[in-house]
């Protein structure tokens, strides 16, 4: 596992099965009734969980491949001990968490894993910065980086409040907020465009599109926090930029999808079948993420959007699941890291499958909330839609042939 991206990519797909065998239990108390389990707690631990074991994990692993110019085995010996305690913490919460929500040892595993990613982004900088080779994407890979130290920022917030039972829900709605949009759409959206950038930067022809898209949608990243918190009392000039952060962002997107509309022969080149539909479907959502972002501007739509709970879950879900997983397992296929079989195959398949149904179902829940009016049987449905995620990931980890053959 320690010397090859492939056994620390298994270990991933592995925790993403664990991520949505904990979401299962939590639509099942929802739906039915499981006394014995705190469902705040397990929620703690399982959106750690699924940032620390799941995401984290992988995209770590990619980076250090993607960067390497050494052989894969000199380059993951370096970097061994800090995707190690990535793992050991990711775990550590997943079990502290769902004992005791915050408490010493969950907010003693966090503050660990937040150190562990400051010095795993210090190493990769260094890393980006050999004058023998600089890309495209390590402007993406940096950002990605600066970023995840900015969303620190939040979740100590979150945990001093925690520890001391404030009640400022003010406080804690930012705090949470912090974590969660730098994470979302800071250290994760940038690292996993880097890694997209890093193929399709290849295409000689859309690479000064590449840099216009990264600074609107870099510099659009910090007045768009404040998309999560219209609800505070925002003077004009404010509520102006936060606007055209939300157009920088839907523009600079746009600009990449039409560079590579005009180049999609050489994209097809640059990236198999296998892995390409999964990638389509990541583009759909992110397309779909940031235009309900761009749209969560008008007043009225930004109180529906963040005064009802379902909608915040649905949004969280649409970026976890429809374009980032989604890209990431799209993504191994694509460079196989991974061979696809059978088994493969219809897991992901499977897994979409449960996506689209989570997120109709979600945006139902929605609508039910914002009009007061009940329908039956909905969580019994979200309920199902886990299940058929998890059944998903089961398929999708019965394989025991993980390809050693990369695409550069």
């Amino acid at each position: 596992m320690g010397k090859s991206p492939q056994g620390w990519l298994r270990v991933s797909i592995i925790n993403l099965l664990i991520v949505s065998f904990v979401g299962v239990i939590l639509r099942y108390k929802i739906a039915f009734s499981l006394p014995f389990i705190d469902q705040k707690h397990l929620l703690h631990a399982h959106s750690h969980f699924a940032f620390a074991g799941w995401i984290n994990q992988a995209i770590m692993a990619l980076i250090i491949h993607a960067i390497s110019s050494n052989t894969d085995s000199v380059a993951f010996k370096k970097y061994r001990p800090l995707l190690y305690i990535n793992l050991i913490t990711a775990y550590g919460m997943l079990i502290s968490f769902a004992i005791a929500g915050y408490s010493l040892f969950s907010i003693g595993f966090s503050t660990i894993s937040i150190i562990n990613s400051y010095i795993f982004g210090i190493m990769v900088w260094k890393d980006l910065n050999n004058p023998n080779q600089q890309l495209y994407s390590y402007s993406w890979y940096k950002a990605g980086i600066l970023f995840n130290m900015l969303s620190s920022l939040g979740a100590f917030t979150l945990s001093y409040l925690m520890a001391n039972s404030s009640v400022n829900q003010n406080y804690y709605l930012l705090a949470v907020y912090t974590f969660l949009h730098f994470q979302y759409n800071g250290w994760f959206f940038f690292i996993c465009m880097g890694l997209f950038i890093s193929q399709i930067e290849k295409i000689k022809a859309i690479q000064g599109s590449l840099q216009i898209a990264f600074w609107l949608l870099s510099i659009a990243c910090i007045p768009a926090y404040f998309l999560s918190a219209l609800w505070l009392p925002i003077p004009p000039v404010g509520f102006i930029i936060i606007v055209l952060a939300a157009f920088a962002q839907f523009a600079g997107w746009l600009l990449i999808v039409k560079s590579i509309y005009k180049n999609k022969e050489q994209f097809k080149i640059l990236f198999n079948s296998k892995g390409r539909w999964l990638l389509y479907l990541a583009a759909i959502a992110l397309s779909i993420k940031l235009f309900l972002q761009l749209i969560s501007t008008i007043p009225m739509l930004s109180r529906w959007a963040f005064g009802f709970r379902p909608i915040v879950i649905g949004f969280l879900h649409l970026m976890l699941l429809g374009v980032l997983s989604l890209f990431i397992i799209g993504y191994l296929y694509a460079k196989e890291l991974f061979k696809q079989n059978f088994y493969t195959k219809m897991g992901s398949m499977v897994l979409v499958t449960g996506i689209i149904g989570n997120q109709l179902l979600l945006l139902v829940q929605g609508i039910e909330a914002m009009h007061y009016v009940g329908i039956p049987y909905l969580n019994e449905s979200l309920f199902i839609a886990a299940i058929v995620m998890f059944i998903g990931l089961v398929l999708l980890n019965i394989q025991s042939d993980w390809s050693h053959k990369t695409k550069n």
